[in-house]
């Protein structure tokens, strides 16, 4: 059964690392559906948060091949329950006299900002799970969405709890 899979990728931050990880899943006709890549508080490594479609095999395969390049430090898979996941999209939605209250009111319940207004738009930022953004696009689509942007999926692990 094909599941989403975030991985966290800890690796060098060197030249074409980047172009390598992705080179092994194109390579092998995987497909990425994300990807994030910024550097940790050491300057000498990057994190990459990657999230792919596939079965458990599939993940296995990738996993291992991974791990057999050279710049990558550390692979790990982050699921939901161990995992705080996010992402961030802006959203310019057609703004007039009828529906600029109803945006405000949107953006509201989606805990959002406005960060950008002109005469016939509203620019959104909302950052939030995947399905409180499919949500919000959802909404906003009958007021009319010029134009959308989405970071891919971040993810963290959780802190250990306290027993």
């Amino acid at each position: 059964m094909e599941k989403t899979h975030i991985l966290s990728i800890l690796v060098e931050n060197e030249a074409g690392v980047l172009t390598r990880v992705a080179g092994l899943f194109s390579a092998r006709g995987f497909n990425i559906d994300s990807i994030c890549v910024a550097k940790t508080l050491d300057k000498n490594e990057s994190k990459m948060i990657i999230s792919i479609s596939g079965d458990t095999q599939i993940l296995e395969q990738i996993t291992k091949q991974l791990n057999r390049l050279i710049n990558v430090i550390k692979v790990q898979e982050l699921t939901d329950e161990d995992s705080v996941v996010r992402q961030t999209v802006l959203v310019k939605v057609n703004a007039d006299e009828t529906t600029k209250s109803d945006i405000v009111r949107i953006k509201d319940i989606f805990n959002g900002r406005i960060i950008d207004v002109s005469r016939n738009s509203y620019t959104l930022e909302v950052t939030g799970s995947e399905k409180k953004i499919e949500s919000l696009i959802d909404i906003l689509r009958p007021l009319g969405i010029k134009d959308i942007v989405m970071t891919g999926i971040v993810a963290i692990q959780r802190a250990k709890k306290l027993n």
